[in-house]
Formats: structure tokens, sequence, C-alpha cells
């Protein structure tokens, strides 16, 4: 398939992560996601592969890519499996990406090059049970107390939480609501007081492991501040412009291998002594999945530019996020509808990418807040 916007290393690159895909990923989708086992060996192996440092300079040890090149490798990825896309996407633009973007050269020298490798998994921590997206209020707190800070409060919903070795937590250091009041840490795995929670059973994403994190009077020295005490609300929100690009790369993903499968059981399935495809309703309605793919994957590639020319991507990146996220869930339900009752067993993969897209829409934000978001940048363009 001929793309506009491929170039020679963007198609090696595209050629790596289907190889790595189908290779060491395709054979165990199923059986990883029954057991909703979080493949450690795997990640290791993608680190090999440059896959999870992928936007870290080779200086610390990563791949030294582009957002381009980042869009393809999610999107390869999550056409096989979901889980593996997503941990993938945490790992590099939240964890990795806050220490590249906003720590300082010592803590740049001691996290990025383990992480790049994954000899290290990365966990980034701002979701609270009552906070949710609402990162101005957060319960989390950070006591100074000479030079350590005293972290108490817990995380939800954080990817790694369990295997993750280093974790990026923000924590209120000033007043609820207050945005100069919150402040990013670096944790480590073993840290007194520093813990994680049982593994959530989820519907999809099964092999992508979620759980939360707690703080007990957990004491963190001041070296282990991501820049200065009341920059992480800054901090997270600007991040999370990049993460909406992920979001929406792993959605592509999903969206493009329900496609794919729907497509190929209609070229193979007969009815009526003809392949179903034949069917205008079933013919007219892949032509619509593939449409809306394309446009996804434009508005995606549009805020990736964007994101490489150091340009501010917000509203970009909330466009491509929210309507890549609305396609992969449309076209994953197309997808099993085009299956029949096929579509509702385990004998096609059809069913797990449906329950895989449903996150997209949810995690990085949900539709309304992108919707919030983009309403909010759009204002002032009469």
């Amino acid at each position: 398939m001929l793309r506009a916007y491929e170039n020679e290393q963007l198609t090696l690159v595209r050629e790596s992560a289907r190889h790595f895909s189908n290779d060491f990923i395709k054979p165990h989708v199923m059986s990883w996601d029954e057991e909703q086992y979080f493949p450690i060996e795997l990640f290791k192996k993608l680190g090999e592969y440059g896959f999870m440092g992928i936007l870290v300079p080779e200086v610390y040890g990563g791949a030294g890519l582009d957002y381009q090149a980042y869009i393809t490798i999610l999107d390869e990825i999550s056409q096989v499996c979901g889980s593996i896309g997503l941990s993938v996407a945490a790992h590099n633009s939240l964890c990795t990406n806050h220490i590249l973007s906003f720590a300082n050269e010592e803590q740049k020298q001691r996290y990025l090059p383990k992480l790049s490798t994954a000899e290290w998994i990365g966990a980034w921590g701002l979701t609270e049970t009552g906070s949710g997206s609402d990162a101005g209020g957060l319960a989390t707190t950070a006591v100074r107390e000479g030079d350590y800070y005293i972290l108490n409060g817990s995380k939800t919903f954080i990817t790694h939480a369990i295997s993750g070795d280093v974790a990026v937590v923000m924590a209120r250091t000033g007043e609820k609501g207050d945005k100069k009041g919150v402040t990013a840490f670096i944790l480590e795995k073993g840290m007194e007081g520093f813990s994680a929670g049982k593994k959530i059973d989820k519907l999809g994403m099964r092999a992508s492991e979620t759980a939360s994190l707690f703080f007990d009077n957990c004491r963190v020295h001041k070296d282990q501040v991501i820049g200065k005490e009341g920059e992480g609300f800054v901090q997270a929100l600007k991040l999370l412009d990049g993460g909406r690009i992920s979001i929406a790369a792993l959605s592509l993903g999903i969206a493009r291998g329900a496609y794919l499968c729907a497509l190929r059981y209609a070229n193979e399935r007969e009815q009526f002594n003809q392949k179903i495809f034949n069917f205008q309703s079933i013919a007219f309605t892949l032509a619509d999945m593939a449409t809306k793919i394309e446009a996804a994957e434009l508005l995606i590639r549009q805020a990736g530019q964007l994101k490489d020319s150091d340009k501010r991507v917000t509203k970009e990146s909330a466009m491509a996020k929210l309507f890549a996220s609305e396609v992969a869930v449309e076209v994953s339900n197309e997808s099993v509808q085009i299956h029949g009752g096929y579509g509702f067993t385990k004998d096609y993969p059809a069913e797990k990418y449906f329950r895989d897209a449903k996150l997209c829409t949810i995690g990085e934000g949900t539709s309304a807040i992108q919707r919030m978001v983009i309403s909010r940048e759009i204002k002032d363009d009469v």
C-alpha cells in the first residue's frame, strides 16, 4: 500500500515492527489475554529492538526516532495485539518521555538508558480514584521534611504498577486546585512505603498490567523531584499532548487490525454460492471502515509532524485521539457484525479487537474531555 508520508526509513521501521509482531506477539495473543498475563520477557526483547526507547536520543541508549516512526511502530504492534501496544505506548510516552522532557541531566543519565532497553519497566501515576481526569484535584500529598518529601495517598488504573521498576508520580505539594501545587517525583521499586495493589481484572487490554499504587509515609529525596516543586501539573498537561498521539496510534492499529480480519473473512466466507464481500451491504461497510481509518491516520500523522517540529499540538492531538479512538470502536463493532455469529466467539480475533478498542475512548482522557479541549482551542477561530 502506497503511503504518501512514508520514506525509506519509515518503511524499514514498519517492516521491523511488523516482523516482530508476527514472530513474537501473534502466537501468544489469546493465551496472554485469557490468562491476563503481562509478558515481561517480551518487553525485554522489545527493548533489544529499540521499541522501548523510541523517542529517546541514542546518547541515552534510545533509538533516536521521531513521532512518525513512533506512530508506525504502535500501529503495527496494535494491529496484532492492543494490550502490547498499550504497554509500549505507556512506557514510551508517559514515564520515559516525562523524564526525557523535564528531568535534569543526572536523572536522564540514571534512568533513560535502563528504560530505553527495558532493563527497567516504567509506570506513570496521575489518576486517582476520587479525581480521575481532574489533575488539579489530587488527594495524594507530598509534605517537605528537610531533604525529603513524605508521600501519602494512592493512584489507580496505573499501567505497570506491579511490574514497573520506576514510576513518575504526581503529588500535591500545595492546595487543591492550584496549578502550581502539584510536583512530579521519580520513585523506584523497593522504596519503603511504596507498594502496588492487585492486578485489575479488565474487559480488554488484559495482557497490559493495570493496578493501583500506594504511598504510606513514603520518603522521597528532593533529588527525585522532576524540574522544580510545583511544576508537575504543567509538565503533565504538556506530556498528555504527546500521550494523545500515542493513544490515537494505538486506536489506529486496533481499527486496522479489526478491519483487515473482517476483510479477510468477507473474502473467504460464502453464502448463497458467493463470497459475502459481493453483497453490497458488506462491501459498502468495509469501504466506510477503510475510509475512516485513512482519515484517522492523516489526523494522527499531522499531529506527529507538528510534534516533531516542536510546535504546539494540543488541538491536533486531541482531534486525532478523539477521531481515531471512536473509529476504533466503530470499526471493531462492524468487524464483529461482519463475522456474524463467529464474531461473538473466540475462534476469530474480531471479539478481542472489540473488547480492546473501548479503552481507547477512555485512556488519556475520555472523548468528552477531548471535545472540551478542542472546543477551548477553536473558540477564537472566527
